[in-house]
């Protein structure tokens, strides 16, 4: 569903999504479940390391940093 807000008139309309804006809303929702796994996966990779070292994020940024 799509819905257009003409702020000028105060006019809403509320419409089904063509196929193509269906497909290209699909693709995003693809890329940005994709993404947040990514994350996730870097962020536990992370978190596995730090703790085979034995030390803290705020520890690791000290010796980088």
């Amino acid at each position: 569903m799509v819905r257009i807000h003409n702020i000028e008139t105060n006019e809403v309309i509320d419409r089904e999504m063509t196929n193509a804006e269906f497909a290209q809303y699909k693709a995003e929702q693809e890329a940005h479940d994709i993404a947040k796994a990514e994350a996730e996966a870097k962020a536990t990779a992370k978190a596995a390391l730090l703790d085979r070292l034995g030390i803290t994020a705020e520890e690791a940024a000290l010796l980088l940093g």
